[in-house]
């Protein structure tokens, strides 16, 4: 009769089909590391804390530099920490124009992006972004820190594997590291770890390393009636891998979100490890290195050509540095030391290629757009601008933006938030906002200009209406002013506190209505004063009379 599985060896089994599944993708993640970014990817265990060069199959450094600049520019773009990149608002608009409820969400928004600042979170945002562009995949662990709120652990492709639901997101991860066994022992407890590591620890081999496997994935099993952190949606578990099969597991614990942030750059169909600006860059990038290589030995057949040597001269000293002397015979002068061949340099048409495939190499990662922004003269581009000059790079960036708002952005201000709930740093809201639902909006230089490629419609709209008043000024009832204001605002991302809400607008258009009307009554009293003061100075024939005692005299006489 087969045994019952131990709680170890299940966790084993799936680390090792996780593996499995992403085999596949570890040679061409292997071959993105050695051309573009070497000291990125962990495909071994043992890679932990290596220094060696691994820059050899690099002789060009376009696409290093292209892709640094890409997660330079998702970073400004998206997530700058210079200025606001997201607010927190309410479905309600009505809701939103009570001024408890837009101070309590503003004085959330800046808490959060406080708590941003002071942790690591956007030094681990660079690092993902790097990795998206590169790998296609990007990984960070979010964990509670009593500091700081919140600390993210940045992973690197090759030490980590990820499965999802049905629905294609992300829900399991399982990680392999290394620690010392100082390091197990201080972590875990002396009486949790194997056999093996606890003998090296009471033999002071404390510097000894440890491989370790941490699983975090939903917890199917669980009691919903308990709330102890054996018994939350998400389970963690930590595990030795050399250990035995019939030892416990270092450690388990669980999480009430899911507290891995891992976006994936494009996804296609039912994959699971993402695609790259690195994966469809390769091609090139592989072309640009032969081609320099083959560059650089066309200028050493120039400039250090191959020599022929008389026989007679072989085991004699010669010297073929620059101002070097070497003795012939003088009986066959001509018969010295002289190029082998002649070489005709003519390096224009590999010049010209060279610099195509570096221009598709930077448009690829999308670096015009960025460097757009970067290498502008003036101080405030704006949004309008970027989207104007650009609109065909947004479009195609569109797609990866609201990917990585869902997957990574999205899901960091949720953990964020439950974070400083659970801490009680989270001012305390107002009862209007009891039962309602918190929405987030991206506000980021990326996401407005995403947003300000759709006023050219409303911009050529308003164009067309207007050359077509001129001639019939009845097509201006057409247009609702108003909506167009408030949906223009909204595309660029103006601030919703610039813009007015309909109630106050009503009032201050009843209150120019009544002055307006005031003043025609004034001009009105005016102007019939002024004719009363007329016909009283207009004589009627009569002596000491006038046309105005006239008019009295009859309205008098009815």
């Amino acid at each position: 009769m087969r045994e019952p599985e131990t709680k170890r060896s299940m966790y084993l089994r799936r680390w090792s089909a996780l593996k499995n599944e992403r085999s596949s993708w570890f040679t061409h993640w292997r071959e993105i590391s050695d051309s573009v970014m070497p000291r990125q990817g962990r495909f071994f265990v043992s890679d932990r804390n290596v220094g060696k060069k691994r820059h050899n199959n690099i002789y060009d450094g376009t696409a290093s530099k292209s892709l640094d600049r890409l997660a330079a520019g998702l970073m400004a773009g998206m997530t700058s920490p210079a200025r606001p990149w997201f607010r927190l608002a309410v479905s309600d608009y009505k809701l939103m124009e009570s001024e408890g409820v837009k101070m309590w969400l503003d004085d959330t928004s800046r808490l959060m992006r406080e708590i941003f600042s002071r942790s690591n979170t956007y030094r681990a945002l660079h690092s993902m972004y790097k990795e998206l562009g590169g790998f296609g995949t990007g990984a960070v662990i979010v964990v509670s820190d009593f500091d700081t709120i919140i600390h993210m652990h940045p992973l690197t492709i090759g030490e980590y594997a990820v499965a999802t639901d049905y629905k294609g997101n992300v829900n399991t991860l399982y990680r392999e590291f290394d620690m010392t066994v100082a390091q197990v022992v201080a972590e875990f407890g002396k009486d949790k770890v194997s056999k093996g590591v606890k003998e090296s620890w009471e033999r002071g081999n404390l510097d000894q390393w440890v491989t370790i496997i941490h699983c975090i994935e939903p917890r199917a099993d669980r009691d919903l009636t308990k709330k102890d952190a054996q018994n939350m949606p998400f389970k963690s578990i930590y595990l030795e891998a050399g250990g035995e099969d019939d030892e416990e597991v270092l450690r388990e614990s669980g999480y009430k979100h899911f507290p891995v942030l891992a976006p994936r750059w494009d996804v296609s169909g039912g994959d699971i490890y993402g695609n790259s600006p690195g994966m469809s860059a390769l091609g090139d990038i592989r072309q640009l290195q032969h081609q320099q290589l083959r560059k650089a030995e066309a200028i050493d057949y120039q400039v250090k050509p191959p020599v022929q040597v008389p026989i007679a001269m072989r085991g004699q000293d010669h010297d073929l540095l620059p101002g070097g002397v070497s003795y012939v015979d003088t009986a066959n002068p001509t018969g010295g030391i002289r190029s082998a061949y002649e070489v005709t340099l003519n390096l224009q048409h590999l010049l010209i290629d060279i610099q195509d495939v570096r221009t598709r190499i930077k448009e690829t990662f999308y670096e015009d757009l960025f460097m757009m922004i970067a290498n502008d003269n003036r101080s405030g581009i704006t949004a309008r601008e970027i989207a104007e000059r650009h609109e065909e790079k947004l479009i195609m960036l569109g797609p990866v933006l609201e990917r990585l708002h869902n997957e990574m952005l999205a899901p960091l201000i949720d953990i964020t938030f439950e974070k400083m709930v659970e801490t009680g740093v989270m001012p305390m809201p107002p009862k209007e906002l009891q039962g309602m639902d918190i929405k987030v909006e991206f506000v980021s230089m990326l996401a407005q200009a995403q947003r300000a490629v759709g006023t050219g419609a409303v911009d050529r709209l308003l164009g067309t209406v207007g050359m077509i008043a001129q001639m019939k000024p009845e097509v201006l009832d057409k247009i609702d002013a108003d909506q167009i204001v408030d949906k223009y605002s909204d595309m660029l991302g103006v601030d919703p506190d610039l813009i007015l809400a309909d109630d106050k607008v009503a009032i201050i258009r009843e209150n120019r209505a009544k002055q307006q009307q005031a003043m025609q009554q004034m001009a009105a009293a005016e102007s019939m004063a002024a004719t009363a003061n007329t016909l009283g100075n207009t004589p009627n024939g009569e002596e000491g009379g006038n046309v105005l005692s006239d008019i009295t005299r009859q309205f008098t006489q009815l």
